[in-house]
């Protein structure tokens, strides 16, 4: 089977993230850029399916600039079998992303589409879903636990009233989840066999996509500074200043 994973660079989730002096954007020079968590837990599970013994070639995809490739050879080196970097300099939005791994999803012909159920820098939430839709294939979102066998897919899943267990048959789209797996640590041979994986990279647009984002961003701005507490003498005080506060 072929297993296709979504990699998508993002600012390490370790950094404090800072707003650029003018404001026009994240600052992003200088500031260290990793795999985004939930494409890591992804591409771990890629290859923990390959080691239950089904037989499967990984493919790593990213979208954006020639830095992601960086990105890519993080994958690689955990043991993706190789790497398509579409190469744009233009923003992607969700759908426009979907669109794009369709087009690597439908050329290579996978079985199992597997991607982070959001990433960190926007939250989204939605290429995952997109991609399923315009595939025509079934999907199984924020899973925690997932089992492949006979042509089908067992996804375990977290939703709000609790966990739901859901069968899909394959070819399928699955969104992961933190509580899914733990991504291995990538060794040093590992980072220097990667340097030798393909790593093809395709223009974004000789995909045919046009590239119109439909969200735009107005502005950006810091989060409100968060006021200092106040300390009270004893319980009647403290059930005084939460009725002046309107909580009580």
């Amino acid at each position: 089977m072929k297993i296709l994973v979504g990699v998508k660079r993002v600012i390490d989730y370790n950094v404090r993230v800072q707003l650029k002096s003018d404001g026009s954007g994240v600052e992003t020079n200088g500031v260290k850029m990793s795999v985004n968590p939930f494409d890591e837990i992804a591409i771990e599970e890629a290859l923990r399916i390959r080691e239950s013994g089904v037989e499967a070639e990984i493919i790593a995809v990213s979208i954006g600039t020639k830095d992601a490739q960086q990105q890519l050879r993080t994958a690689l080196a955990m043991g993706a079998d190789r790497a398509v970097l579409l190469e744009t300099d233009s923003e992607v939005q969700s759908l426009d992303a979907a669109k794009a791994l369709l087009s690597i999803a439908q050329k290579e012909e996978v079985d199992l589409v597997l991607v982070g159920k959001q990433a960190i820098d926007d939250d989204a939430n939605q290429t995952g879903q997109m991609l399923a839709a315009l595939w025509g294939r079934p999907q199984a979102t924020f899973t925690s636990e997932l089992t492949i066998a006979d042509g089908k897919a067992k996804s375990l899943r977290e939703v709000d009233a609790g966990l739901e267990l859901i069968e899909v048959d394959l070819p399928a789209l699955i969104t992961v989840d933190l509580r899914l797996n733990e991504p291995r640590f990538v060794k040093m041979p590992d980072i220097m066999k990667a340097k030798r994986k393909p790593l093809d990279t395709i223009a974004f647009a000789d995909l045919g996509i046009s590239e119109s984002p439909k969200l735009e961003t107005v502005a950006y701005e810091p989060p409100p500074v968060r006021q200092a507490g106040a300390k009270v003498a004893d319980v009647p005080a403290l059930i005084a200043a939460l009725k002046d506060k309107g909580v009580l």
